[in-house]
């Protein structure tokens, strides 16, 4: 049957197909979809795993057990997971294990720009790249098919506009596959020096097998073209645009297989065209193979490495017809991107601006707590930095930073990789306070829960880990609660934690506002007549409050009632209820 799918929904159809029976995955745009697809399955059991690392882990020892497994993540996870990826380029697999990393080329919503296709190369594992929902549910189960045959992990590399586009799919039948059998094999599983020595050279002769498959393979396709006088090389997204910016004008060789790629039909495509360019996102990868092999292209002297492609772009490089767009009358005005009306952060993150701390940031929607008006963040790294930072930042200052400087940090990303730099702060007695911002749900990647739920990947009630249990078992004796919606308590508690002579913990705790199930008290008022309009409601920066003529005004579509501004106007001039 025929019908419209994301790209991230049709993998998970892929592996569906396919027979997969294990799926460990950490959420992460742009690739949360494709568990939360797969979970829809009952023959598939899906979780969220703690981090990437471990979902890599885990689909390993399902593959391991027999079964067809898969891990996804974004980008930056995948260097999360990096290292059990190069040693399982060693070991190989018993059942089909296949691994989605989804790129985020314009980082419309990451802290960089990062080509995975290295990753492959590197690692020496085969890498599939679909450029529509149909070849991303293909290719799913073809790359349990290359699995199994070449003993190896298949990487499928995603990007934003493959994953979050739709197209249309044929979807099939589930294929039942069989459980291998477990045998005991330490020579192949236990990666020791002796044994890795012995499996490295059959990674190299498998490398060397997969090349000549991609020679021959029909994911790897010469389209034919009527002016030869140019011939381009593409994949994933990029061939799209190409398909659309010329048609059929130019001979097209559309590579699905990113790694390895292959050397004679690259060759002899060449052989048939005056010139070649390549068109691919961010690195010369291509570009850089087509070099090596002596082959003369054109590629990022015509495109950029920085940002995603387009067609009006590809067209403009490529001499083809393109919309140059008018601009409009007026300017549209700027729209930063801003936390929720009634999102707790808020409050925390007034508190530490207010005292005029340097605040070491981490991984999440609080992020936005870089921003003005609040501009609450000294840095942002990756998953779990904040607290690891935080220790070394104020070791380095000999203590002189030990009372004016904290981490904030997610509960999910607290669990995802915080606990660790926690343990190290315990460990060597590092005198610094670590908030957790803990809005009961994994906020950024769409309402995910996590370990700190107390529900799983389906809903189902599970264990629900105990942030403060857990983190004084690692060492940190002082732990407290605050509401972040409380003024007066974030500061006492800010200040006081900032002044012990050890190691700390606050846990803001309040569930995110957009949350179905939580409850507010419901829009608040300004009253015209009270208001003086000296702004300082404007200083947490909700969207729910601007100022018309002077005058405080707040917008009763979006305000929860929280009530965290009414607490910094001096005037009782917010509070009242909407009448």
């Amino acid at each position: 049957m025929k019908q419209l799918m994301l790209g991230n929904e049709a993998v998970a159809r892929g592996l569906y197909e396919a027979g997969c029976t294990f799926v460990s995955s950490y959420p992460g745009t742009p690739s949360t979809e494709i568990t939360e697809a797969a979970a829809k399955y009952p023959e598939i059991y899906a979780e969220w795993a703690p981090n990437e690392k471990v979902a890599m882990e885990a689909a390993f020892g399902a593959s391991l057990a027999g079964r067809r497994s898969f891990c996804g993540m974004k980008h930056v996870g995948l260097n999360v997971a990096a290292d059990p990826l190069f040693t399982l380029s060693y070991t190989g697999v018993r059942g089909g294990m296949v691994i989605a990393v989804a790129d985020d080329a314009g980082m419309h919503s990451s802290q960089n720009e990062q080509d995975s296709r290295h990753y492959a190369m590197a690692a020496k594992i085969p890498m599939l790249e679909p450029s529509d929902s149909a070849e991303a549910l293909d290719f799913a189960k073809l790359a349990y098919e290359l699995s199994e045959a070449f003993d190896t992990p298949v990487i499928m590399k995603m990007c934003t506009r493959v994953a979050h586009s739709q197209s249309v799919v044929e979807a099939g039948e589930r294929e039942e596959v069989p459980q291998k059998p477990y045998e005991k094999d330490g020579a192949k599983y236990i990666m020791m020096p002796g044994n890795a020595k012995r499996r490295h050279p059959v990674v190299e002769e498998r490398t060397a097998k997969l090349a000549d498959w991609a020679e021959h393979a029909s994911v790897n396709r010469i389209e034919a073209g009527k002016d030869y006088s140019l011939g381009i090389i593409t994949s994933s997204t990029s061939y799209q645009y190409v398909k659309e910016a010329c048609g059929n004008t130019y001979p097209v060789l559309k590579l699905g297989m990113a790694w390895p790629l292959p050397v004679e039909k690259i060759k002899t495509f060449a052989a048939g065209v005056d010139r070649v360019v390549v068109v691919e996102e961010l690195d010369g990868f291509i570009e850089s193979h087509c070099r090596y092999i002596g082959v003369p292209v054109e590629g990022k002297s015509l495109f950029p490495c920085v940002g995603e492609l387009s067609q009006n772009m590809v067209a403009a490089q490529l001499g083809q017809y393109h919309c140059t767009g008018k601009k409009l009358a007026e300017d549209i005005p700027a729209r930063p991107p801003v936390m929720c009306a009634g999102c707790p952060h808020r409050g925390l993150f007034y508190t530490l601006k207010k005292n005029n701390l340097t605040v070491l940031g981490d991984i999440g929607c609080y992020t936005l707590g870089a921003v003005a008006p609040l501009g609450a963040m000294d840095s942002t790294i990756c998953m779990g930095a904040s607290v690891s930072s935080l220790h070394g930042f104020n070791k380095a200052t000999g203590g002189e930073s030990e009372g004016m400087t904290v981490a904030v940090i997610g509960d999910s990303t607290f669990m995802h990789s915080g606990v660790t730099g926690l343990i190290n702060a315990a460990y060597n007695e590092s005198n610094s306070t670590v908030i957790i911002l803990d809005n009961s749900i994994t906020g950024m990647t769409g309402h995910q829960q996590n370990p700190t739920t107390g529900f799983n990947l389906k809903g189902d009630p599970c264990t629900k880990i105990d942030l403060e249990s857990l983190c004084r078992a690692v060492g940190i004796n002082r732990v407290r609660v605050v509401d972040p919606y409380d003024l007066a308590a974030c500061d006492t508690a800010v200040k006081e934690e900032l002044a012990a002579k050890e190691p700390s913990v606050i846990i803001s705790r309040r569930p995110c506002a957009l949350l179905k199930y939580v409850r507010h008290p419901g829009p608040i008022a300004a009253d015209r007549d009270k208001c003086v309009g000296c702004k300082s409601c404007m200083r947490i920066g909700c969207p729910a409050i601007s100022i018309v003529e002077g005058k405080a005004v707040i917008d009763s579509t979006l305000c929860t009632g929280c009530g965290v501004c009414s607490q910094l106007c001096k005037f009782d001039a917010l509070g009242g209820a909407l009448s």
